[in-house]
């Protein structure tokens, strides 16, 4: 069972706001604008999130100067997690992650969570590590709950959905902060829940690149719940698709209906009491 201990009460309020329903945590990451460049039209961004939201969304991801740009109303039902780490796909090492904002400016803009992101395996790991044990200090001083992005991903890593390396990159979130972990879907039910299991915080499993199928990404994400899994962060499958709205409810059906069969594995209702006990 995913337990958080001695969240102060800030953190609390923030994760029940993240997390508020008993069933899975549905989230969008839009930091990809940094990555490869823009994701959507600059006016176009308060539609696709106005979307997200009405849809059954959870939260979006956002950079913490895009956010700038939207209406506060349209954070009302929507969380916003302030991701502070990035890169650009034409840096000389694209697994490198380094620190563009601080914790505090995430507070500043009211979001509900930090983020950073770290390659397990890339050449400059162990400064990503360090980045993260400093964020994750400043999280707990200011009550604000952490997500990383934990990935196998380097020089050295073969295959990033080894169910070993997902698991080891997994505890390494955990034991250096974080409140909850994204990272790969190694394949399988049973090898996702292993990794599930073998985390003491709630586990969310990345969309992954587009697809071409619809069919095929709902499989996954309805694998991905049975496993226990505490949820889904689908970004380009969802901003990208012909029907924004229509996608988000696809996938916020799966994820908050779990139309599936269950694991005896920790679920994102447990992990929300938790989360804030």
């Amino acid at each position: 069972m995913a337990v958080i201990t001695e969240a102060g009460f800030g953190k609390k309020v923030r994760l029940n706001r993240l997390a508020p329903s008993e069933a899975g945590l549905f989230l969008v990451p839009m930091d990809h604008s940094i990555t490869t460049g823009p994701i959507v039209s600059a006016d176009g961004l308060s539609r696709v999130v106005k979307n997200i939201s009405a849809c059954g969304a959870d939260g979006v991801v956002l950079h913490q100067g895009r956010a700038r740009f939207l209406n506060a109303e349209l954070f009302r039902d929507l969380s916003l997690v302030v991701h502070l780490s990035a890169s650009t796909s034409q840096a000389p090492d694209t697994d490198e992650k380094v620190l563009v904002a601080a914790v505090e400016q995430a507070v500043e803009l009211g979001a509900d969570a930090a983020s950073v992101h770290v390659n397990l395996g890339s050449d400059t790991e162990s400064k990503q590590l360090a980045d993260l044990g400093r964020v994750a200090d400043r999280c707990q001083r200011w009550g604000m709950p952490l997500l990383v992005m934990a990935y196998p991903r380097g020089p050295r890593i073969a295959n990033p959905a080894d169910p070993a390396l997902v698991a080891h990159a997994a505890n390494v979130a955990a034991d250096l902060g974080a409140d909850i972990v994204k990272t790969l879907y190694t394949g399988s039910v049973e090898s996702m829940a292993a990794v599930v299991e073998s985390c003491p915080i709630p586990v969310i499993a990345a969309g992954g690149a587009p697809v071409s199928a619809e069919s095929h990404l709902c499989s996954s994400i309805r694998d991905i719940m049975r496993s226990g899994a505490a949820g889904v962060a689908v970004g380009r499958n969802v901003f990208l698709a012909d029907d924004i709205a229509r996608m988000t409810r696809t996938i916020a059906d799966i994820v908050h209906g779990r139309k599936t069969d269950h694991l005896d594995t920790h679920d994102i209702n447990n992990s929300g009491q938790d989360l804030a006990s």
